[in-house]
């Protein structure tokens, strides 16, 4: 059966579903005929964007909720199939500077969450967006699912938490659930005002304002991308699966790319550019991760998922509609 087919019809909900993965997996359920809900808190530091949704913002339901209300989430569980459960506080140095909103928001309201499905909607199916960070440093390369956990900062930690609430909720009480750590994601949609949910987007947007970008370090550092499209494919294929029940998954791309390496390929896909080696800023390189890339074998095994859009070809998008939209990203600064 094709996944396609399979949410036409479909209640579905996504919270974080005004930013970046929310918006781009909004518009490829919509295009599938679900009856989708987004959940957005719209916090300014948070990623979400009204004009994301903008092209088909009529054919939704959208509410303006912090994931953080345990009243609203337990009314919006109600007769929902499926949860694509994305908000999250996704700053690292947010995080230690300002632990408690982590908090609140990446551990205590999962569990509020999971708690309204429990008592509200114990059939519904969730796939919760986690992330690399919580693997920390590795101790071998490519890091696989078995691979030691050692969070590096407090958004790592209560990531981990958030994850593991998912994860006993399936084994106790039977809410389906499903884990994806995250890599480094990028594409249309994704935040540029700031280096908050990735670094790729400043340097996009300096890209478009014909500015040079910084590359910390020596570059050297190897890192793997994923194209919003392709981490799209991911969660749909994980909803539909019920091998995927109570797993955790790797997502993540290979070969692995360097920084500098990353760098000259965003030049030549913009065709235009420059960029400057800086150092560490200190308060980043003291949780900066090193070297990582993801062996995401399992999940191809398993549900026969890999990554399609090439890096060239997915920074070449991006860019693309950066140039195109540039106003609603960051002009009003």
């Amino acid at each position: 059966m094709a996944i396609e087919s399979v949410f036409r019809g479909k209640r579905v909900m996504i919270t974080g579903g005004i930013g970046f993965i929310g918006s781009n997996l909004a518009q490829a359920l919509v295009s599938q005929g679900a009856d989708v809900t987004l959940v957005d808190s719209l916090i300014p530091e948070y990623g979400g964007n009204l004009w994301n949704i903008e092209p088909f913002k009529d054919a939704m339901q959208v509410n303006i909720s912090d994931v953080r209300d345990e009243h609203s989430m337990k009314y919006l569980v109600k007769g929902q199939d499926f949860l694509f459960n994305l908000a999250g506080q996704t700053s690292h140095l947010d995080s230690m500077q300002n632990p408690y909103p982590d908090l609140e928001i990446n551990a205590r309201a999962q569990l509020s969450i999971l708690e309204a499905c429990r008592h509200h909607n114990p059939g519904i199916k969730l796939v919760f967006a986690s992330t690399r960070q919580l693997y920390g440093a590795p101790r071998y390369l490519p890091v696989d699912e078995e691979h030691p956990l050692h969070p590096v900062d407090v958004n790592g930690i209560n990531k981990l938490a958030g994850e593991w609430y998912h994860l006993v909720y399936t084994n106790v009480y039977g809410i389906r659930s499903v884990v994806l750590r995250l890599t480094n994601t990028y594409g249309p949609r994704m935040r540029v005002r700031d280096a908050r949910q990735t670094f790729l987007g400043i340097w996009v947007r300096r890209i478009v304002e014909g500015k040079p970008f910084q590359v910390f370090g020596d570059g050297l550092q190897l890192r793997d991308y994923n194209y919003a499209d392709d981490v799209v494919d991911a969660m749909l294929a994980c909803a539909v699966a019920p091998e995927a029940d109570g797993e955790i998954f790797n997502l993540g791309a290979a070969p692995p790319v360097s920084l500098k390496e990353t760098a000259d390929i965003l030049l030549k896909a913009a065709g235009t550019g420059s960029y400057e080696m800086v150092p560490f800023p200190p308060e980043r390189k003291v949780i900066d991760i090193g070297d990582y890339y993801a062996d995401y074998g399992k999940i191809k095994r398993m549900i026969g998922w890999e990554p399609k859009v090439s890096l060239e070809e997915g920074l070449a998008r991006t860019v693309a509609y950066y140039r195109e939209y540039y106003n609603h990203y960051w002009e009003d600064e």
